[in-house]
């Protein structure tokens, strides 16, 4: 006899005990029964703010989606969003609720990832955000050494931050914030990076192509804009299904990004929002931090302009010119 679907806020769920992905370690229904016991939590995090979700097939590969499908719900909330990269609408979700949070689940979206402004506001970002990435194969203890650069960089400019794990292999910095145009602080947070850089240039680096990061730390200035963040509390399409999970300052040495998982974060939730007890109240950038950065290239657009010239030398025959 074939087993009776499992139902939770209207949704009919299906392949509860299939692995959640390959390698996974874990269930659909561990990703489900997470998500119901941090949906509170979690969907802080997420409240209105157009939502892009990693999503997993059995045998394939993980995509992101980002265009709600034809065949979602009606009753599941969306904004139109205009997409330069694609020259169309998208039409978001607006995760925010356990039904909504429960779709998705059922369509194998492990990973929730948000804009840096709610949607009645795209021209107020309301975080500042620096990902830190360790070189492949480098040291987690690295990473932390540098979101501790980061926070001295913050506190020369007289602001603070959070952190929380990645999910994966790095760690975020939120800064909360004031009132800001979205190029004042996509420029602070080049800035940022650049302070930090400077504070141990051995250490981190704003190298945006990879190959010439030389094992150091990057330090990612480009979250801004329309660009989006894996949102606290979000599981990672990583083998164990660990969860971006906040930190606090204090208890960086003691943890991995390892330690936060489907299995367990919840527990170390419980009843709480820790991610919202860790966040100073939001903050005014500096003049000074926002004007320097107007002087730093938007490191997307140099290391495009950088390919262009080094694959024309190479079709001329030339060595290409000095950086």
């Amino acid at each position: 006899m074939a087993k009776a679907a499992e139902t939770r806020e209207v949704i009919s769920f299906s392949h509860l005990d299939a692995e959640l992905f390959d390698g996974a370690g874990a269930t659909k229904r561990a990703l489900v029964d997470y998500l119901d016991a941090v949906s509170g939590p979690l969907i802080a995090a997420l409240r209105d703010r157009p939502l892009s979700v990693v999503r997993v097939r059995p045998g394939q590969p993980a995509f992101m989606q980002k265009n709600l499908p034809t065949y979602a719900p009606d009753w599941i909330r969306r904004v139109e969003v205009w997409a330069e990269a694609s020259h169309r609408q998208i039409a978001y979700a607006l995760p925010n609720d356990r039904k909504t949070l429960f779709w998705f689940a059922n369509q194998r979206a492990v990973e929730y990832h948000v804009t840096l402004f709610r949607h009645d506001r795209p021209d107020r970002p309301d975080f500042l955000v620096m990902d830190l990435d360790p070189p492949e194969g480098g040291p987690f203890r690295d990473v932390v050494r540098a979101a501790r650069l980061v926070r001295q960089a913050l506190a020369d400019a007289g602001l603070e931050g959070a952190v929380k794990t990645s999910g994966s292999k790095g760690l975020h910095v939120f800064v909360p914030l004031a009132a800001a145009e979205p190029a004042d602080v996509a420029a602070a947070t080049r800035a940022l990076a650049a302070r930090a850089e400077r504070l141990d240039p051995d250490l981190a680096t704003t190298a945006f192509v990879r190959d010439e990061r030389a094992g150091k730390v990057f330090l990612d200035s480009t979250r801004a804009g329309g660009a989006t963040v894996v949102a606290a509390y979000s599981p990672r399409v990583r083998p164990g299904v660990p969860v971006s999970f906040p930190v606090a300052w204090t208890d960086l040495d003691a943890i991995s990004p390892r330690d936060f998982t489907i299995g367990n974060a919840a527990a170390l939730i419980g009843d709480r929002d820790p991610w919202i007890e860790s966040l100073p109240a939001p903050q005014a950038l500096p003049d000074d931090l926002v004007a320097e950065g107007h002087e730093i290239p938007i490191a997307r657009v140099q290391a495009m302009h950088a390919g262009k010239r080094r694959a024309r030398a190479r079709r001329e025959g030339s060595a290409p010119p000095p950086e």
